[in-house]
């Protein structure tokens, strides 16, 4: 359950300063609303339709202060925005907002890959390519051999909990290869935290060749 917390005024007067030094806990609802909890009562606010529950929009129509403390919650962080749901970081453990369809284990931004990011292998020293997200769990995922990934010695220090990925090492690329060509080259299965991303979108709708003649 969270508790109400206050901020800041930041100088702010009317509603706007009620918004932030009044205590109110804000706890998001499956359906992408969000309940508010204040010493006055508790709300629901729709942040898309933008509506409030309290007299001040339901009669008067007016942006109140739930609505108000909502968007600034949402824009801080401190809540996910309608479509997604809170999910635990299955490398670091911090929280993160995912699509609320999400299932199978979850990363935060800095630990998540996409097809075409470059990442250092912290085993081998290699740089590849991701060509995909599995989505399974390390532990759940074989590799062509049938041996799952989680059970290869060199996967031993990363966690059995946490995402597969396929990637391809960057010397087996032709020059001409882009995002789309990808899927057709060998691929490797690795736990995410093996793979340190080095650079976000490099294979991309570019092939590699006019990425390398770029640079």
């Amino acid at each position: 359950m969270r508790r109400k917390t206050t901020l800041p005024s930041d100088g702010l007067v009317g509603r706007a300063r009620r918004a932030r030094v009044e205590p109110m806990a804000v706890r998001p609802l499956r359906d992408g609303r969000y309940v508010v909890e204040t010493d006055g009562g508790t709300y629901v606010v729709d942040v898309e339709a933008r509506t409030c529950t309290c007299p001040d929009n339901a009669i008067r129509r007016a942006r109140c202060k739930h609505l108000r403390r909502v968007a600034i919650e949402i824009t801080r962080g401190e809540v996910p925005p309608p479509g997604r749901r809170s999910a635990t970081c299955a490398v670091c453990g911090d929280e993160t907002f995912v699509p609320m369809d999400a299932t199978g284990p979850q990363l935060c931004p800095d630990h998540e890959h996409r097809a075409g990011d470059l990442v250092h292998d912290r085993e081998s020293g290699s740089l590849l390519v991701v060509t995909r997200a599995l989505g399974t769990r390390a532990d759940e995922t074989p590799t062509e051999t049938g041996r799952l990934v989680s059970a290869y010695e060199s996967n031993r220090d990363y966690g059995d909990h946490e995402p597969a990925f396929e990637a391809v090492y960057l010397d087996s690329l032709p020059v001409n290869a882009g995002l789309a060509d990808l899927g057709e080259l060998h691929v490797y299965r690795f736990p995410a935290s093996r793979l340190s991303r080095v650079e976000r979108g490099f294979v991309g709708a570019r092939t590699l060749g006019g990425r390398l003649a770029r640079a």
